[in-house]
């Protein structure tokens, strides 16, 4: 793969998009760009057309590699891109993907170009190229460089090795390519010679059984497939015997569904891990303890932990200044794993990017709210800085207007919004639950109990399941855009 890359691009540093989920294209092509000197930009053929046609485009992409799935996507992607592009497809489709498309260009899998000599690379190129979405509608470009990704590779080992993982070890890989997590699964599992099980579609409908079958050591999820993969007691004490690792990220973790996941895995670690993609993975850590841990929640929330190796944590103000011990404040990353900026945006880099003094370190603002505490003690996770809201002049921290509505209505999902959104912040909050047959008048009722009323929901919404994005998190704009449509008259 990397000799095809090399020799068809025709230039020593391209940019290939992945079009491709979990399968030998994706790993090839990955591992054959990275080999080419090139830059990775993952793809999800699920996307809708236009997307993906708006990232690569913007990428400046001079390859794609297709696996089944993203041949498929082809047919709505191509017409769409305005010039030729150099596809690598399984080498079955080529001659029909030639004849129906005769303006690009095609080359089958398994791919050679003869004679390959690797190029090097430099600490300073480019190694992933990751689209996130953005205010605007236009996908923002994270571009990862191979300091961060090698700094965040061995910061994960040095966390890891005292667990004794290694080739004996078979990793999850349920991230998806464009989630930033998926350098986990991929290249700390390969760093540690273990082996990276892939889950089929099929697979991919019962996780757990999936963990049981494949005998995994290692998994990584977010707290919001947690949550499903834990209904109907699906992690029932002693359940996966055979975990040794055990990773939450991606967005806050509840403490409740940690104590289940420690209940289900005995003899697991369990870790929440922390940090942003412009921050390359992780930032920092906090290891479950079955005793200590539920103490050091807030409103039922596991903490981000504290900084890992080489990694700067600062609590500042809106001035940019440290606030004093004990305060709340945003939260600021800085050290080897923090990304360059954002990818031919310079204006939205000087916002997020920032020196706190004239040749300072860089630090950037991950809008997290966090409450600054002495050195050695786990950071408290208090809510995006965007999930904080004025109701009436009243500052409300969501996070406990959904724990007091998970308390209420029995359940491990709850999810509460600002709305009528207002310039200020919101004239009121609505909250989501999943618990079907729930009575949502009543979980208000309960709610006032522990709640001042400012701070209750004005209605509830019960639902058979979240709405989750392409990564498995909870998609909060979707729930914004269930309450727009019912308000339209």
């Amino acid at each position: 793969m990397a000799a095809a890359i090399s020799a068809h691009t025709g230039t020593d540093r391209p940019r290939v998009g992945i079009l491709a989920s979990r399968s030998v294209p994706t790993y090839s092509g990955i591992l054959g760009t990275l080999m080419a000197g090139g830059t990775v930009v993952p793809l999800n053929p699920a996307f809708p057309a236009e997307r993906t046609a708006q990232m690569l485009t913007l990428a400046d992409v001079a390859a794609i590699v297709v696996d089944a799935a993203g041949e498929t996507a082809l047919a709505d992607l191509l017409p769409r891109l305005s010039a030729p592009m150099l596809v690598v497809a399984p080498a079955p489709s080529v001659p029909a993907l030639v004849e129906r498309w005769p303006s690009h260009r095609f080359i089958a899998q398994p791919a050679t170009g003869g004679a390959f000599r690797p190029l090097s690379v430099d600490d300073e190129d480019l190694a992933y190229l990751f689209f996130t979405s953005g205010s605007t509608g236009v996908p923002k470009g994270v571009g990862v460089l191979h300091r961060n990704t090698l700094r965040f590779v061995a910061m994960s080992m040095e966390r890891y090795a005292p667990l004794g993982l290694g080739p004996q070890d078979r990793f999850s890989q349920f991230y998806d390519i464009t989630f930033d997590s998926s350098m986990f699964d991929l290249f700390v599992c390969w760093a540690f010679g273990a082996c990276l099980c892939c889950p089929t579609t099929v697979e991919w409908v019962n996780p757990n059984k999936f963990i049981v079958a494949r005998s995994l050591s290692v998994i990584d999820i977010v707290p919001s497939m947690g949550h499903k993969m834990n209904r109907s007691d699906g992690w029932r004490a002693g359940r996966f015997p055979g975990l040794r690792l055990c990773r939450f990220g991606g967005e806050a973790l509840a403490a409740d569904l940690a104590t289940a996941l420690a209940a289900a895995a005995p003899q697991a670690v369990v870790d929440n891990v922390y940090g942003p993609t412009e921050c390359t993975v992780d930032a920092a850590y906090y290891r479950w303890d079955r005793e200590r841990s539920p103490a050091e929640c807030r409103h039922g929330v596991v903490p981000i932990g504290c900084a890992g190796p080489q990694v700067g944590l600062l609590v500042v103000g809106p001035d940019l200044n440290e606030v004093p011990m004990g305060a709340e404040g945003e939260l600021l990353i800085s050290g080897p794993q923090v990304t360059p900026g954002y990818w031919k945006n310079p204006e939205r880099t000087a916002q997020s990017f920032v020196r706190l003094q004239e040749g300072g370190a860089i630090h950037y603002r991950a809008g997290d709210l966090v409450r600054r505490v002495p050195d050695g003690e786990p950071i408290p996770y208090l809510g995006r800085m965007d999930y904080q809201i004025k109701v009436a002049g009243v500052r409300i921290e969501l996070g406990e207007v959904e724990q007091a509505m998970r308390q209420a209505a029995g359940t491990d999902m709850a999810v509460a919004v600002g709305w009528p959104q207002t310039t200020s912040g919101a004239s009121g909050i609505v909250g989501f639950v999943v618990r079907p047959g729930a009575d949502g008048a009543a979980i208000r009722r309960a709610m006032k109990q522990t709640l001042p009323a400012v701070m209750v929901p004005r209605e509830i919404h019960v639902i058979e399941a979240m709405p989750l994005n392409v990564n498995g998190k909870i998609d909060r704009k979707a729930l914004l855009e269930r309450l727009a449509a019912i308000s339209e008259p």
